[in-house]
């Protein structure tokens, strides 16, 4: 399989079980409707750790441009990707993105109409903030997306050395998102993602969701910058303190 056929399954299913949960959450009449953020946080983390397992052993199991480019940074020597790879990786994840919210949308299809709330619907697609504030809300991402790719690429060192080494890596990865999500993802909704949140959000904007309102295109390039940004800051870091990689 290439690495664009391995991140377009693996975000598919990552963006199918991540946002599917937030979908169970809020829309109405689902039976987990109002399970609360504990079911979110620990849904992502599990999507995030399901979507790893399942394409990496034919890529790195990014899922995820912010940790992408820290590949690409980090170097082929070093266990990352090559520049000319980056590519097939971004491309997958965000294919992977449409068409996991376009399953998302399907699984739900009932639930669409009879829910009044539109943010509600949004956020079963794309991340919002808690308090809108264009530089809070971008510092907030950056710091969740520099831990996620300081621990989960560098620190952890659960980059996949090959084809079959996959190990507890996406495990831990999982359990670090469940992490973020309960301690930073108050405040905007940790998208740390700029394919989760890029992706679903123009399939929201695209796809007949009964009673859908904006796509908030306002507040869209806080969660693809900050996660980019953060991600390049940590792969420096990284480099820097842990000069052997």
């Amino acid at each position: 399989m290439s690495i664009f056929g391995a991140e377009t399954i693996g975000t598919a299913l990552l963006i199918l079980l991540g946002n599917g949960v937030v979908a169970g959450v809020l829309l109405h009449s689902s039976k987990a409707e109002n399970s609360g953020w504990i079911v979110i946080t620990w849904g992502w983390g599990l999507a995030v750790m399901i979507g790893i397992y399942a394409c990496s052993k034919y890529s790195k199991g990014s899922l995820n441009p912010a940790v992408t480019l820290a590949f690409a940074i980090k170097g082929v020597a070093h266990g990352g990707i090559k520049w000319s790879q980056v590519p097939a990786y971004m491309g997958g994840e965000f294919v992977g993105a449409f068409i996991g919210a376009t399953l998302v949308w399907l699984a739900y299809y009932v639930h669409w109409a009879p829910t009044e709330d539109a943010g509600a619907k949004l956020a079963c697609f794309a991340t919002g903030p808690a308090i809108r504030n264009p530089l809070a809300n971008f510092v907030t991402e950056f710091i969740g997306t520099f831990v996620l790719v300081f621990f989960a690429v560098f620190a952890l060192g659960t980059n996949v050395p090959g084809p079959g080494a996959i190990g507890l890596g996406p495990l831990i990865v999982g359990l670090l998102i469940l992490s973020i999500g309960l301690s930073l993802g108050g405040p905007t909704g940790y998208a740390i993602n700029p394919a989760r949140d890029l992706g679903p959000r123009i399939m929201h904007a695209i796809l007949p969701i009964a009673g859908k309102g904006s796509s908030d295109w306002s507040y869209a390039w806080i969660p693809v910058v900050a996660p980019l940004a953060g991600g390049a800051a940590a792969a420096g870091c990284a480099i820097a303190f842990y000069p052997g990689l």
